[in-house]
């Protein structure tokens, strides 16, 4: 311990060719985040090239964020372990594989399979990309590494419509995958050259069963989710993958309870400023990730936009993030409005987006979705921040590590989730409202069945009204949750008062 101090205060500077090596990984982590928004401009391609149904295109989104959720954590304990600059390598090397298989795939069963397996190389890399970045800056520096490889997160996804609406605009539609190539090989050489290796012997040891645990509860809750529409919300089918997944979950809290090496402390959940952080966390992403699904189908289905301009389209959330991260707004009403305040603001904001998309953008233009969206731009660069801290500080500062893995696994569960509730909201509300297009899979099939222009209007307004009323749950589920994660902080803040004092 004392030696360790004593080197890290020889090197006030970290490591020489840090800023190089945070290039490098910023890279190899946009690259990964790219793949959560990527996939969303290219699902009309993949409707027509692979016959895709709705649920299919649920499964090619989820199956990648489903696993990389499911295994944040134990890849975090992993790199601990074995050691990080090994589990980057084998992150590129996976995630490389996957997107030349993704790239190539014939069916959509390919495809799926290959999203999974990129989702396994993501969760190495999102989460040893941060410990790299903990080991070679030094407190003077770490704040503003973080803060840079932050806001990787927004440009990622800012950014993945775009280039997979130009993809789609100039090459066939796997070439969304082919192009992660030559950045995972480049990152590969990099890695090699330039990141020195760390490990912690006496870490804990990878939670395994925890791991399989959680992605079988969430997968099977998820695809209850979004089989419900189809198969009947009361159907054999339905509930007997939705009971699966809750005893898979409780199997795991349980298991958690009593292993000495839990992939998550349960005894965080004890902690009101936890939980009230982590309802919020879940939420943003909840309604990012579920508003992007809808959105980038209306564009291009309703509107009829083609891929590089739904990709331009959907920019102005993240470009707002980004802008507004940059100046630290979030950062500066902190202490004027408080942890609560900050988040039921910024919440609130998020919500009151989501309501203006369905509001405001129907039928009648992008006027009204470009306002949506920046106004829920501007609702997640204010919550999120306050969010971070909030989550951080609730868990012992010797468990920092484990505090990032869960943000990073809830968030990437709520985005899931979100494209799993809002699109189940969408198909049901679709199939009310057409009857006769309950046996097509997709929009595309219910229009190619249409037998004249007035059927296919009418077609057509169905899905406008089914993404109108998604975002509006979408928008109620943000709101009641910003005001729950802001009535338990305050009530874990008055708490704490009367201890401190």
């Amino acid at each position: 311990m004392t030696a360790t101090t004593a080197e890290t205060r020889s090197a006030p500077t970290g490591h020489p060719q840090r800023w190089l090596i945070l290039g490098v990984i910023c890279l190899a982590q946009l690259t990964v985040l790219l793949d959560n928004t990527v996939l969303n401009v290219a699902i009309p391609s993949l409707t027509t090239s692979l016959h895709a149904s709705t649920s299919d295109i649920q499964w090619m989104i989820n199956a990648y964020s489903l696993v990389q959720s499911g295994l944040l954590l134990t890849a975090g304990s992993s790199a601990d372990r074995y050691g990080r600059k090994k589990m980057l390598v084998t992150g590129l090397a996976l995630f490389g594989a996957g997107s030349l298989v993704a790239g190539l795939a014939q069916s959509t069963a390919q495809l799926i399979a290959a999203r999974a397996g990129m989702g396994v190389g993501g969760a190495l890399l999102m989460t040893t990309t941060l410990a790299v970045v903990m080991q070679i800056f030094d407190d003077t520096e770490r704040v503003k590494a973080i803060g840079i490889w932050s806001t990787v997160s927004s440009l990622g996804f800012a950014v993945g419509p775009l280039i997979g609406g130009f993809m789609l605009d100039h090459f066939w539609w796997g070439s969304i995958f082919l192009i992660n190539i030559p950045v995972a090989v480049i990152g590969l050489f990099a890695v090699a050259a330039l990141v020195p290796e760390s490990k912690n012997p006496s870490g804990d040891r990878p939670d395994l069963l925890g791991a399989l645990l959680s992605t079988i509860g969430m997968t099977a809750v998820v695809y209850a989710i979004i089989s419900g529409p189809s198969h009947g919300w009361t159907s054999t089918h339905v509930l007997l993958s939705a009971a699966i997944g809750v005893v898979a979950l409780a199997a795991f809290a349980a298991w958690e309870l009593h292993t000495p090496h839990p992939m998550l402390d349960m005894h965080f959940f004890q902690n009101q400023r936890f939980i009230g952080a982590v309802a919020g966390a879940i939420l943003v992403a909840f309604g990012m990730g579920g508003s992007l699904f809808l959105l980038t189908q209306h564009l291009q289905f309703v509107l009829g936009y083609d891929p590089l301009d739904a990709g331009l389209r959907t920019a102005p959330m993240a470009v707002t993030v980004i802008a507004l991260n940059m100046s630290g707004l979030g950062a500066r009403l902190l202490p004027k409005l408080g942890t609560p305040g900050t988040i039921a603001t910024g919440m609130t904001a998020l919500a009151a987006g989501l309501a203006a998309l369905a509001v405001l953008g129907g039928n009648h233009g992008y006027g009204g979705m470009f306002v949506g969206l920046v106004v829920m731009g501007a609702g997640i660069a204010i919550a999120m921040p306050a969010m971070a801290n909030a989550i951080m500080s609730a868990i012992p500062p010797e468990k920092a590590g484990v505090g990032a893995g869960v943000n990073g696994t809830l968030a990437e569960f709520g985005n899931g989730l979100g494209v799993a509730v809002l699109g189940a909201v969408l198909n049901s509300r679709f199939s009310a409202l057409i009857p006769a297009a309950v046996g097509a899979a997709s929009l595309p099939a219910a229009l190619a069945a249409a037998k004249d222009p007035a059927e296919k209007a009418r077609i057509a307004d169905a899905f406008a009204s089914g993404v109108e009323t998604s975002q509006l749950v979408g928008a109620a589920a943000v709101l009641a949750g910003g005001l729950l994660a802001a009535v338990l902080l305050r009530r874990a803040e008055r708490t704490d008062t009367p201890a401190a004092a």
